[in-house]
């Protein structure tokens, strides 16, 4: 199973390194795959056997590119792993599925594992399954899917720091449905908290979650991670 946290734009350079070390702590069962993806100040070669990724970077080694964060210097912190698409940039930050596409493929040729992210907003979850197939496919143009390092995680839009997640079956439906299309690990993201975790990470085609708010917490993330225990 795989474990997500995007700490979005939340904890300091501080507060991550005491978050790291907390979490490096604890013990957990062997295929637990943990991702941790810190704001880029907080960036830095942790000695930890969790993996390291970057929230966001920009298609280029470097250049005249201002706030932005390009491969060289995401190398200096050896990170080889990248989020792209989150609906936060999508929606709030107009990325389009153009330049999305660019960034995925200039990060596949380096090499870099993908965590792609996947999602609907609530208009199109109400006008049925077939809306959002249509909805969540177009967001695979210029993507290849075939990409041996690349994690797909669907968060419906509408979920995403709510409270509100997707029901079981409306979970099931719509990776039952990536699966037919996607040979990729498939992660749920979308109000994942410790008390509904255990029962997300046992639906089919689940193989793990993308957590938001519930990961800022140390706690609250073993939480979320050790639920694997209650469904083997």
């Amino acid at each position: 199973m795989i474990f997500a946290a995007n700490f979005k734009c939340n904890l300091t350079r501080a507060e991550t390194r005491a978050y790291i070390d907390t979490l490096g702590q604890k013990r957990f069962a062997d295929d637990a795959h943990i991702f941790l993806f810190p704001p880029a100040t907080a960036l830095d070669r942790y000695d930890t056997p969790f993996t390291i990724g970057a929230q966001n970077a920009y298609p280029a080694h470097h250049g005249a590119f201002t706030g932005e964060i390009g491969l060289q210097q995401l190398s200096e912190f050896e990170i080889e792993t990248v989020l792209i698409g989150h609906s936060e940039r999508r929606e709030i930050l107009g990325e389009s599925q153009a330049f999305i596409a660019e960034k995925y493929r200039f990060f596949q040729e380096a090499g870099y594992t993908i965590l792609y992210c996947i999602g609907e907003p609530l208009a199109v979850r109400e006008e049925g399954d077939s809306a959002v197939a249509d909805y969540l496919m177009a967001q695979f143009e210029g993507i290849d899917t075939d990409y041996e390092r690349l994690i797909v995680a669907y968060e419906p839009i509408w979920a995403i720091g709510t409270g509100r997640a997707a029901t079981s079956e409306e979970i099931a439906a719509t990776h039952a449905m990536l699966r037919k299309e996607i040979d990729a690990p498939l992660l749920y993201g979308g109000s994942v908290k410790p008390d509904n975790a255990a029962e997300i990470l046992s639906i089919a085609h689940v193989d793990g979650v993308l957590v938001g708010s519930a990961s800022l917490n140390v706690e609250s993330f073993t939480k979320i991670i050790i639920s694997i225990d209650r469904i083997k």
